[in-house]
């Protein structure tokens, strides 16, 4: 490696041209935070509908060139993976398309990286390809793949029969190989064929080696831990900032902490809550589903009602959750504010306003609800898993150390506990906004993740 250590991240969504979950977030950010740190860094995408530019190219940070794939026959349409049906029928030969053009496109532009950065299952062939296909490439001869693991439970598996469309032989059709319970495996061809492998917090590294979080593919990670990195995703300050938010109602910061109860009480008038900046609000944004620990919420919500707390919850899902709180929403007007919907100034008016923000998941690869909440001074409640017990330690009023409330077993009791807890501390003005403003100075930005990454990349590079 002479020179500009020279990256290309490919990934199936990046912020801001097409985004479905969190993928598109780290996409969008950590080539801007290695751009800041000296990397040439380039980024490849397919060109969806959704994607409004007339080029094949646009420009993020200063100078990070985003390369958009096209083929309108595979993209060209309202989704990215499916449809109110299902996920698409073809998505196979979607992004076999997108993998081979992605190699494609380097030889055009002849721009030669060290190192390869594909992102979940939807860029897992490109290792396979580089370690047969193009094994004896003579452009391709020093470059390096590291695949990022987001979220292990999404894997792109199809029919065996399909790997005639992929270009692949049947020698890659192994365990060590891309084979999974007698199908293919797009994650899987990643996980065993690239140089390096992260996933997006130290603890989620540590729990996808387990038979419990592993989905099917512990053994193979296991089998390559010492190539498997944890690095915590970040969040961009610019963005999420009380300081200089516009869609809160009224601008604060650690040092000027009543602006946050300015923000409470006019999110209680907004929202139909009985105006009181003395009652614990707890604020959820979440998808309403089981992993998000739901079902752990909906067994506690009146006996925290019950408590003297009011409730605000925005985010969509699950059906049985949206009669639920339907429900609840009619017997506690004042004290509930249900608002089944997605609403990014809600969602920063809900970080903004209240006091605790609740995250119990069953599993939360990385989480970064919890590091939002923590920089508008909202306290976390959240269970010990993934990237919520890297970010998030229980507070001690003993010694002040730690940001949060934590549980550890995956029930609605223990869930209770940490709120009892974090309630407690309420009560104690004095000491609640000391945790509040040492919350706000808590630094989970891109800058510390993209030094990690690239420690990565020469890691990878260094191999033979």
């Amino acid at each position: 490696m002479a020179g500009k250590l020279k990256v290309l991240i490919v990934s199936s969504e990046v912020v801001p041209f097409a985004k479905t979950g969190g993928l598109a977030d780290v996409a969008g950010a950590l080539p801007i935070a290695l751009e800041e740190q000296g990397v040439d860094v380039r980024l490849a995408m397919p060109k969806y509908k959704m994607v409004k530019s007339d080029s094949d190219s646009a420009t993020i940070g200063k100078n990070v060139k985003v390369y958009f794939i096209k083929n309108d026959k595979f993209f060209k349409r309202d989704g990215l993976y499916g449809d109110i049906k299902g996920d698409y029928p073809d998505n196979l030969e979607r992004f076999v398309f997108f993998n081979t053009a992605v190699l494609d496109l380097l030889k055009k532009i002849k721009f030669k990286p060290d190192v390869i950065h594909c992102n979940d299952w939807q860029a897992g062939l490109i290792p396979v390809y580089l370690k047969t296909i193009y094994k004896d490439d003579p452009f391709f001869k020093d470059t390096k793949t590291v695949f990022t693991i987001h979220n292990l439970a999404y894997q792109g598996t199809f029919p065996k029969d399909d790997i005639q469309k992929t270009a692949l032989g049947w020698d890659v059709f192994t365990m060590d190989g891309i084979e999974f319970y007698n199908k293919i495996n797009f994650l899987k061809g990643g996980l065993n064929f690239s140089d390096a492998l992260t996933t997006v917090s130290p603890t989620y590294a540590e729990e996808i080696q387990l038979q419990e979080f592993g989905c099917g593919l512990e053994g193979a990670l296991s089998k390559r831990k010492d190539d498997l990195f944890g690095i915590i995703n970040g969040i961009d300050y610019d963005i999420w900032n009380p300081a200089k938010d516009k869609c809160i109602f009224k601008n604060y910061s650690a040092d000027t902490i009543d602006g946050k109860y300015v923000n409470k009480t006019m999110l209680q008038k907004e929202t139909g809550l009985k105006e009181d900046k003395n009652t614990p609000l707890l604020g959820i944004i979440s998808r309403l589903a089981d992993q998000k620990g739901f079902d752990l919420i909906a067994a506690i919500i009146n006996d925290l009602l019950k408590m003297g707390t009011q409730i605000i919850i925005l985010g969509t899902g699950e059906e049985k959750y949206h009669i639920m709180l339907k429900d609840l929403a009619k017997k506690h007007p004042k004290a509930t504010s249900i608002n089944l919907r997605f609403d990014n100034t809600l969602a920063c008016k809900i970080y903004a306003g209240c006091d605790m923000f609740l995250m119990p998941s069953r599993y939360e690869p990385c989480g970064l609800g919890q590091m939002i909440s923590l920089a508008y001074g909202t306290i976390p409640v959240v269970r010990q898993t993934g990237g919520l017990r890297d970010t998030v330690m229980e507070f001690n009023p003993r010694t002040k150390d730690g940001n949060g409330f934590v549980f550890r077993q995956y029930n609605s009791s223990a869930l209770q506990d940490a709120i009892k807890r974090g309630l407690e501390i309420y009560k104690d003005r004095k000491l609640w906004k000391e945790l509040v403003q040492k919350a706000m100075i808590y630094d989970y930005s891109w800058n510390e993740s993209a030094v990690k990454y690239i420690e990565v990349y020469k890691k990878a590079i260094s191999k033979k």
